[in-house]
């Protein structure tokens, strides 16, 4: 954890930048400066972010903030090569999700402070309130009427509202472990997973599922309603799948693609015909065919970098998230206090959870679900998400950095 290592890290995910981008810059045969222009915004927003915030955290957890850089890098590169247009719109993503990161990680040092019912009670009611805008205004996409429309840029809700479901859940675990006492933030949940049902956003659902029974569980060790909790859910997945058509077209189409290529099949059968074709190695920058496959920039970028970068690359992705999760599980281990254990998990659990599901769906293990890859697909929201939740995991590695020097002071 030291500056001097990471830092050496940072210096090769700039080379990968550097050099990606350049190739980028020549792929028609003539400059394109705009690519070296994108390359030099993203180095700045990366050296600047971990200039400062190794600065001013001397406890940071330098290798946890690597890993998402170098996921970010993978995601720009291949959104650049896609689209410059897209790119710029992710670009901008990334530059108000690190100064978000900062923000949170700067003025809430102290997480224990944040550990109040009455503010609690705020986050709750506002993020239900937030929740449920998407029915009153939103817009409906991939089956689900999950997005607000602003004009100039799209809000999906239901990404935000995970950080809030994160803190009410540590707030009342850390301290309350009885049924009687959990009443006010079971019925958040509640709220929270009726509107996503209504909302039709079941991927979200599935991933706010996980992490309220990984919290509840790490929590209390509470084998029995842990299960319970596991049954009603799949219970509450079979009516969905007997309700909504979409639903039942996706697992359809996860049982077999081949069946209805020209129909529900097309995506997963073009998204394993990527992967196939790259190989090991890959086709190399600019020479696949990413926009053959639906959902190319979103939930199936994994298949466009298998194709052009290759399935070693593809692999090296997926560790960076064993990674990710085997860290934030480490910080959540070390924490001082319940409340920033909990918190910690709840962060890390949805990350490795999100991945997990859209990975698992691309490579056909499990139905595919529509969700973002996290720091690699294109999305402000999922961004703006995945970065704060990073700041959370640094603050409370920050926090347990300072209680081991004082305890070797002492």
């Amino acid at each position: 954890m030291k500056r001097g290592r990471t830092g050496g890290l940072l210096s090769l995910i700039v080379v990968f930048e550097l050099s990606a981008f350049a190739l980028l810059a020549f792929r028609n045969g003539a400059l394109d400066p705009d690519a070296f222009i994108t390359a030099g915004i993203l180095f700045a927003v990366f050296a600047g972010s971990y200039a400062l915030l190794t600065a001013a955290f001397r406890h940071l957890d330098g290798f946890l903030l690597i890993i998402v850089y170098a996921l970010i890098s993978v995601g720009m590169v291949v959104q650049y090569r896609i689209n410059p247009d897209i790119a710029y719109k992710q670009l901008i993503a990334v530059a108000i999700g690190v100064a978000a990161m900062a923000f949170v990680m700067i003025f809430f040092r102290k997480p224990e402070r944040l550990n109040s019912l009455k503010l609690c009670a705020v986050v709750m009611v506002g993020a239900a309130g937030f929740l449920a805008l998407p029915l009153a205004i939103g817009s409906v996409q991939g089956g689900a009427k999950n997005w607000i429309d602003l004009g100039f840029f799209s809000l999906q809700p239901g990404e935000l509202v995970k950080i809030a479901l994160i803190y009410a859940l540590a707030v009342y675990l850390s301290e309350r472990t009885k049924l009687k006492k959990l009443i006010p933030v079971g019925v958040f949940v509640l709220c929270l997973m009726a509107l996503l049902v209504l909302e039709r956003d079941l991927g979200a659902a599935l991933i706010y599922a996980g992490v309220i029974a990984a919290m509840y569980y790490a929590a209390t060790g509470n084998v029995w309603i842990t299960a319970a909790g596991l049954g009603v859910g799949a219970g509450a997945a079979a009516l969905c799948y007997a309700l909504f058509s979409h639903v039942r077209a996706r697992v359809a189409a996860w049982k077999n693609p081949w069946s209805s290529y020209y129909g529900g099949g097309y995506q997963i059968a073009q998204g394993l015909m990527a992967i196939a074709s790259g190989g090991l190695f890959g086709l190399g920058l600019n020479l696949g065919m990413p926009k053959v496959i639906p959902a190319y920039h979103t939930d199936y970028i994994f298949a466009v970098i298998c194709e052009e970068m290759g399935i070693i690359v593809g692999f090296c992705v997926i560790a960076l998230y064993v990674l990710l999760l085997i860290r934030g599980m480490s910080i959540a281990l070390d924490a001082s206090d319940r409340f920033s254990a909990l918190l910690a998990l709840g962060c890390t659990v949805y990350i490795a959870l999100q991945a997990f599901i859209i990975l698992g769906g691309i490579i056909k293990l499990i139905p595919l679900t529509g969700v973002t890859l996290p720091f690699v697909s294109y999305g402000g929201s999922s961004m703006l998400t995945g970065l704060v939740a990073i700041a959370i995991l640094e603050v409370v590695a920050a926090q347990n950095g300072r209680r081991r020097e004082g305890e070797r002071e002492f």
